[in-house]
């Protein structure tokens, strides 16, 4: 049975979520249909475009996204605190730029006098809004609705181009969080669409490297100033250099780079289990097994529904939603143990 919303996202637990939507029909999201003999490649411009642009709307930062033929993957970071604590300036400004508002919204904004009842609907609009644009379910709607409108326009159709209901998995800690990057930045590489992460077109590590590369070059640093290298539309990487920034991911971004090449290069080699000598540091420094990494890489979707993470983390969140039948604590014993 379908497990609702309220048991699969829950910000108490962890802010990270890997995110699927897959195309209903047969009619391809991007890429081209050898059978119609149509392109729809333009689109992975647009899709991107508007996951970039709403993410910079919203209070969700995207860690990795891939937009594939019939599918997109993201791993999004929720910041709630940064929602609950900004001003009705900012939650209306945010709003305004995905909804046409109403007239005291847009009053207020041009500092215009208001009266008591007005002052009321828009604390009212306020305090809808500030759920909403840290609301993934939200995020989604949009992202995905726009994405629907046009391509049934293009398509001149009518009906679902999505799936009911977006694929949706927590990452309950650093582990988690770091394999599903890993899968979704490799997703073009396991299809045979790209041969290196720096070939995988509209993907998010493709546009770390390229940034990371031309601000390298363009400053002649050199690689252990590469954390002040990251595209701003992407969540940063602060590892150990940057330990003023409060908000990011907790790992060298140059040492994620290794491993996404040297977890490719298995993947490509079918080199299931095979150590290589030169092993990223970051695997060691937070306990992968390598043969468990490569089969999380390869099997994130099939192996784990819902929840990702260690088996204690796993257990945690069904005692507290207070359910009996757990799946897929198996996988996360053997592959984050």
């Amino acid at each position: 049975m379908t497990k609702p919303r309220s048991q699969q996202i829950s910000l108490e637990d962890t802010p990270f979520y890997h995110c699927v939507s897959r195309c209903v029909r047969r009619a391809f999201l991007c890429g081209f249909d050898q059978l119609t003999n149509r392109s729809y490649e333009h689109r992975r411009q647009q899709i991107q475009d508007d996951m970039l642009r709403l993410s910079s709307v919203f209070y969700i930062d995207i860690a990795a996204f891939a937009i594939m033929p019939n599918h997109h993957h993201t791993v999004l970071c929720v910041r709630r605190e940064d929602a609950l604590a900004d001003h009705p300036e900012a939650i209306v400004t945010r709003a305004l730029q995905v909804v046409a508002g109403n007239d005291v919204a847009h009053r207020f904004l041009n500092n215009e006098p208001l009266q008591k009842w007005e002052h009321e609907q828009l604390n009212t609009f306020v305090d809808t809004w500030r759920k909403r644009l840290y609301d993934i379910s939200w995020f989604m709607k949009f992202l995905n609705e726009r994405i629907a409108r046009r391509a049934n326009k293009e398509d001149d159709c009518k009906g679902h181009f999505w799936e009911s209901r977006y694929k949706l998995q927590a990452l309950l800690d650093d582990k988690a969080v770091l394999s599903a990057m890993a899968y979704v930045d490799l997703n073009p590489i396991r299809a045979g669409i790209a041969a290196t992460p720096e070939d995988s077109e509209y993907t998010s590590i493709q546009q770390r490297i390229d940034h990371w590369k031309e601000k390298a070059n363009l400053s002649g640093t050199n690689s252990s100033d590469a954390e002040d290298f990251q595209p701003n539309h992407l969540m940063r990487f602060i590892g150990n250099y940057s330990q003023t920034h409060e908000h990011g991911l907790n790992y060298n971004v140059l040492d994620y780079l290794e491993l996404i090449d040297w977890t490719g290069r298995a993947i490509r080699d079918d080199k299931r289990g095979y150590i290589s000598a030169s092993a990223p540091p970051i695997l060691e420094r937070i306990d992968i097994c390598p043969e468990h990494w490569i089969e999380i890489c390869t099997n994130f979707e099939n192996r784990f529904k819902g929840l990702v993470g260690s088996l204690e983390s796993v257990k945690a969140v069904y005692r507290q939603f207070g359910l009996k039948r757990s799946s897929h604590l198996q996988s996360a014993k053997i592959l984050f143990s």
